[in-house]
């Protein structure tokens, strides 16, 4: 989880990126990437909920 100073919740290319490299990461290690969130002034963006991220 993490916020974006802007207020916007809609994920960047780098928040792209870095979730799928942590996805990716946690495989190898056996361990499930839940869900990334990203917290704006009066929203989130959930990559499970937007399917992102597999269930």
């Amino acid at each position: 989880m993490h916020n974006h100073p802007s207020g916007q919740v809609s994920p960047s290319a780098n928040d792209l990126a870095v979730t799928k490299r942590l996805a990716t990461s946690g495989e190898l290690l056996g361990i499930t990437l839940l869900d990334h969130i990203i917290v704006g002034k009066d929203a989130y963006f959930s990559f499970r909920e937007n399917e992102i991220l597999k269930k």
